[in-house]
């Protein structure tokens, strides 16, 4: 905790984020070309998805060379000319390891196919006949979670796409691979890691059919899956550099376990249940209107136990798979300013380690596609020909994409007002939102009020004061759907975070004792609150004691 409480992670989708080459692509020389642009918004850390050699059927996350640039980003030395310039900006680079699976592209899954009993081991194969998978667990993609080889008679496991083979970690031989390839980038001057769905790593001895559900209770933080991720750091000897897993389905209990220092793991956790209070009976491709009262509640127990546990969070609401928060839990129209910052500070002011995504501090929102050409996303397309052989209609099913789809926030980096929003002077591999003429970098950087600006301060806050980043937390308005309130407090000093999560006025049962504290931050002008302890429309007010 003493050595990340006050950094700051921003994540990059490096196709989308500034094009160098004109291919309509973004590069590695595009990213680097943005560093300044980093370095004063005030991060520490810059997350880049995956840009290793690919099929790229999920974007990068089906990796064939995991050493290797792909051409299409660039070159090693443009990599190794990002790290290096970082590092002068004081911007540490942050690799995005998928080692839960490989694309069958990759030379070891094409060496099991070509009859390899070493390599077969790598990965989970289990012999069968075509008519029947070895389970009936279900793929993250859509479809069944297995895929047989007529040519070996066999079956092998893949969680999301078809083309994404799941390792196995039980192999000793496959653990040490993946070990390599965290030395080789440490070596390279990498000094911090994501790794993806790492808490999948670990499969049943057995393998048995669900009938409760999709497979995910068998394999989610699986019976090794500790012990492996012990043993990989002890022997890359990442213990002191800043790691993060990707948790999918994942377990309070289990992620105190993953980042408590003392068990030597990783350094914190992303966990995506707050994310889920928008779908109908737990149904992604299902929407409802977000449930106030579950956010709040999980918040709090995520919030409350991994301070318990010694754990530590990473504090997000948006990333490459998720859609835009301010279209998501805000407002896009009237109080598009307001709810931006209020979503903003409402996590960056909590106990963890806060995290960016590429346009978020701008306020980026979805693009609002309307026709299925514009999308590129494998799940969404397999899923807009699921939700219509469920039943709904080609009109029902976009206005699901346009809410859920990945490519909502996938769509490029809003540079400019100009064309194709400043990311290429080429034609981009996917559109740009219909937004970038009002929501860009160059009108907001200067202005005091924008949304760019606000996020400036959260960073700056977060590293001027200690109780930010080290302090306890406790919640308050906890009857209140409509208010997200917490307290932080460190030695003598005491934070009230106020969120009026809705576009309406809302009543704070306020504690007298306020009155005597200053107001810090809000996303509204002047030094108080409008009215005494009533919020405004997605306001968010930050008082400080005095003593």
């Amino acid at each position: 905790m003493e050595n990340f409480g006050n950094k700051v992670v921003y994540q990059v989708y490096p196709k989308s984020f500034m094009d160098a080459n004109g291919d309509g692509v973004g590069d590695l020389k595009g990213i680097t070309g943005r560093l300044d642009y980093l370095k004063d918004l005030g991060i520490d850390y810059l997350w880049i998805t995956p840009v290793f050699p690919s099929p790229q059927r999920d974007n990068g996350y089906d990796v064939a060379d995991y050493v290797s640039i792909d051409p299409r980003f660039g070159t090693m030395e443009d990599m190794e000319e990002l790290i290096a310039e970082g590092k002068k900006r004081g911007i540490g680079l942050m690799l995005d390891m998928v080692f839960n699976h490989t694309s069958t592209e990759h030379p070891w899954f094409k060496r099991a196919l070509s009859g390899e009993k070493k390599y077969q081991d790598y990965y989970i194969f289990k012999e069968g006949t075509p008519e029947k998978p070895p389970t009936n667990w279900q793929s993250k993609f859509g479809g069944s979670a297995w895929e047989y080889v007529p040519s070996l008679g066999k079956w092998y496991l893949h969680l999301f796409d078809v083309t994404q083979a799941d390792l196995n970690w039980d192999n000793p031989k496959v653990r040490d691979e993946l070990k390599k390839v965290i030395l080789f980038w440490k070596g390279k001057g990498i000094e911090s890691f994501r790794f993806d769905v790492v808490n999948l790593i670990s499969k049943p001895e057995i393998f048995n059919d669900d009938h409760e559900g999709d497979g995910r209770r068998f394999y989610s933080d699986g019976p090794h899956v500790h012990e492996y991720l012990q043993e990989l750091t002890r022997d890359t000897g990442i213990a002191g550099c800043v790691t993060v897993g990707e948790m999918s389905s994942t377990s309070l209990k289990d992620c105190i376990a993953y980042s408590n220092p003392e068990n030597q793991e990783l350094s914190m956790c992303f966990n995506f249940h707050h994310l889920k209070v928008d779908y109908k009976d737990g149904d992604k491709w299902k929407l409802m209107e977000p449930d106030r009262m579950a956010l709040k509640k999980l918040f709090e127990e995520w919030q409350m136990g991994m301070q318990e546990g010694n754990g530590w969070n990473a504090l997000f609401w948006c990333n490459h798979d998720q859609p835009r928060i301010v279209s998501r839990f805000g407002d896009e129209g009237k109080y598009w300013k307001e709810s931006a910052k209020m979503l903003a500070a409402a996590i960056h002011l909590m106990r963890g380690t806060p995290y960016i995504y590429q346009g978020e501090e701008l306020g980026m929102m979805n693009p609002h596609f309307h026709d299925i050409s514009q999308y590129r996303d494998v799940e969404s397309l397999n899923y807009y020909r699921i939700l219509q052989e469920q039943g709904n209609t080609e009109k029902e099913a976009l206005a699901v994409l346009a809410a859920r789809s990945r490519d909502n926030s996938r769509t490029p980096m809003q540079w400019t007002g100009g064309k194709h929003a400043g990311f290429t002077e080429g034609t981009p591999w996917i559109e740009t939102g219909d937004k970038a003429g009002e929501i860009n970098a160059e009108l907001q950087r200067g202005d005091e009020d924008s949304v760019y600006a606000f996020y400036q301060t959260l960073i700056a806050l977060r590293k001027e004061k200690e109780i930010i980043a080290k302090g306890c937390i406790a919640f308050i308005e906890k009857e209140n759907p409509d208010i997200l309130g917490y307290k932080r407090m460190y030695g003598s000093e005491e934070l009230v975070v106020l969120n009026n999560l809705t576009g309406k006025e809302v009543a704070v049962a306020a504690e007298d004792a306020w009155k005597d504290y200053r107001k810090i931050l809000g996303n509204y002008p002047g030094d108080a609150m409008e009215k005494d302890f009533v919020l405004r429309p997605y306001e968010t007010v930050v008082l400080e004691n005095c003593r």
